[in-house]
C-alpha cells in the first residue's frame, strides 16, 4: 500500500511538472517568435529558446513518457490492453511533439542566416520562420489528439477500478473527449474559441486528478478488493 501510495503521488507530481515545463518553455518561445521582426527577437534571445525547448523537448519527454510507465503495474491488473493502449498514445503523443520543438529550435539557425543576409532577403528567411512555427502548431494539436485518445484509455481504467471517484473519472473523460474534438478541428482550421475551450474541461481535470493523487493517493478500497479477487 505504501508503494501504491508513493506511485500516485509520484504520478500526480510528474503530471504537473510536465504541465508546467511545456507551458513555461512555450510560452518563452512564444513571446519571441510574434511580431514581424521575430527573427531578429529569435536571433538576440537564442539561449532563451533553447531554454524553452529544453523543457518542451527532454523535461516534459521525459516525464510525458514516464507517467504511463509508474502506473503501468498498477493500471494493467484492471485492463491490460486500456493500460498498454494509454502507455502507446503517450509515447506516440510525445514524440509529436518532440518534433514541433525541434522545429522551433530551427528558428535559430534560420535566424542567424536572417541577420546574416540583409533586408533584401528577408521576406524569404520569415517565410520560412513563419512556416516552422505553424508546423510546430500542428504537431501541437496532433500531439494532443493522441495524448487525448490515450487519456480516454486511462481514465476507462480509472473509471472501472475505482481507484478515483467516478465522478471525476466521468468529469476526465468528457474532458478528453473535448480535447479531441478541438484539436482535430484546429488542424483543419484555427479558432481562438474553440482553442481555449477545448482545453479547458480536460486541464482543470488533469490538475485536479494531480492534486487528488498527492493528497489522498488511489482508493485503498479499490486496490483491496482487487487483491481479495486475486488472492
Amino acid at each position: 500500500m505504501i508503494s501504491r501510495r508513493t506511485t500516485a503521488r509520484t504520478f500526480g507530481i510528474f503530471f504537473i511538472i510536465t504541465f508546467l515545463a511545456y507551458g513555461i518553455g512555450s510560452g518563452f518561445i512564444e513571446t519571441l517568435g510574434t511580431g514581424p521582426d521575430f527573427l531578429s527577437n529569435v536571433h538576440d534571445n537564442q539561449s532563451m529558446i533553447v531554454f524553452g525547448v529544453i523543457l518542451m523537448a527532454l523535461v516534459h519527454t521525459f516525464l510525458n513518457i514516464g507517467m504511463p510507465v509508474i502506473l503501468l503495474p498498477i493500471l494493467k491488473r484492471y485492463n491490460e490492453r486500456l493500460t498498454y493502449g494509454y502507455l502507446s498514445a503517450a509515447i506516440a503523443s510525445t514524440v509529436t511533439l518532440v518534433v514541433g520543438a525541434l522545429l522551433l529550435l530551427l528558428l535559430i539557425p534560420l535566424s542567424d542566416e536572417f541577420v546574416k543576409a540583409g533586408p533584401a532577403a528577408a521576406p524569404y528567411f520569415e517565410t520560412m520562420g513563419i512556416i516552422f512555427k505553424k508546423g510546430s502548431v500542428f504537431a501541437y494539436h496532433l500531439g494532443m489528439a493522441l495524448w487525448s485518445i490515450g487519456g480516454v484509455m486511462f481514465v476507462s481504467v480509472l473509471y472501472k477500478s475505482k481507484l478515483i471517484p467516478r465522478p471525476m473519472s466521468v468529469w476526465g473523460i468528457i474532458g478528453y473527449i473535448v480535447l479531441i474534438s478541438g484539436s482535430v478541428m484546429e488542424l483543419f482550421a484555427h479558432n481562438d474559441i474553440v482553442e481555449i475551450a477545448s482545453v479547458v474541461p480536460g486541464g482543470l481535470f488533469e490538475i485536479t486528478l494531480s492534486i487528488w493523487l498527492i493528497a489522498k493517493g488511489f482508493s485503498p478500497s479499490a486496490i483491496a478488493s482487487l487483491t481479495a479477487k486475486q488472492d
